[in-house]
């Protein structure tokens, strides 16, 4: 028969090593913070295209490994005392994941970004060990790659949200929507004004005294009203800058881009109408 001590004992023990598992993922705010801070990107199932742009993404520091996304699992890096690394002992690279059933040889496995590249987040999520960004880059030589970046809760305490969002900022940061950034392109200028040119009105010819008088034009054709400019959803770049002409601004964000007039934004994705504000 198992006594009561024992049995109280036994639970005390199971409590403690659920509360201590548990602590860490205690986080109240943070995800809720950190996805308000780095919006959402969703991908493809296939993970071969962006469905929803989010927020862009800039690398702080150098060594973030990526496999391409035909990889099954993507790696991890973590980021702790200033430095991103990998794996056990520093390993970088996935020799066995070509292995893995179903699982197909791309022609470059894996990638290492560093500072000043840029990318998307498609997921932001916590564990017992910390917080979890999993990031999407562009298309590079026809390649996508994809990678998990951690960032370990500190040992024996409960960290804050700041402290956490803090640390996030030291590696990665968000480009700003009006940010062209490195290799974007950008408008060198505002288009000139067109003026119309001013009909020039002809001076009358002498006329001589022994002619009639000419009898005076008819009065012009009222012009019909101008059609109101519209633009659509799905419209190309092209279209949008024939019916509008050029934009004043442009801010380039990869695949995609935002064009600024004076009265509206128009936000492209892969050179196709998004939004417009």
């Amino acid at each position: 028969m198992i006594s009561l001590r024992r049995l109280l004992s036994s639970a005390f023990a199971v409590a403690v090593i659920v509360s201590f598992s548990s602590m860490y993922a205690q986080v109240p705010g943070l995800e809720d913070k950190l996805e308000a801070q780095y919006t959402i990107t969703k991908a493809t199932a296939n993970r071969d295209d962006i469905v929803t742009a989010g927020s862009v993404l800039v690398l702080k520091k150098d060594g973030l490994l990526m496999y391409t996304t035909t990889t099954s699992v993507p790696p991890t890096s973590t980021y702790k005392d200033g430095k991103i690394s990998q794996g056990f002992f520093g390993l970088s690279a996935c020799k066995w994941c070509k292995k893995i059933p179903g699982n197909s040889t791309p022609n470059v496995d894996n990638r290492t970004f560093v500072t000043g590249e840029k990318f998307w987040v498609t997921k932001i999520y916590l564990k017992d060990d910390g917080v979890y960004f999993e990031l999407f880059s562009d298309p590079i030589s026809d390649v996508r790659y994809y990678g998990l970046l951690k960032f370990p809760f500190p040992k024996g305490t409960t960290p804050t949200v700041d402290q956490m969002v803090s640390t996030v900022s030291e590696a990665l940061k968000v480009q700003p929507a009006d940010d062209s950034g490195g290799d974007s392109k950008t408008a060198a200028a505002a288009p000139a004004d067109k003026a119309a040119p001013a009909a020039q009105a002809a001076a009358p010819a002498p006329v001589a005294a022994a002619m009639a008088p000419i009898a005076p034009p008819p009065p012009p054709v009222d012009a019909p009203p101008a059609q109101p400019k519209t633009i659509a959803i799905g419209q190309s770049k092209d279209q949008v800058v024939a019916i509008f002409g050029q934009p004043t601004r442009i801010a380039n964000l990869g695949s995609k881009e935002i064009d600024y007039y004076p009265d509206m934004k128009v936000t492209f994705v892969k050179g196709k109408v998004s939004d417009v504000q």
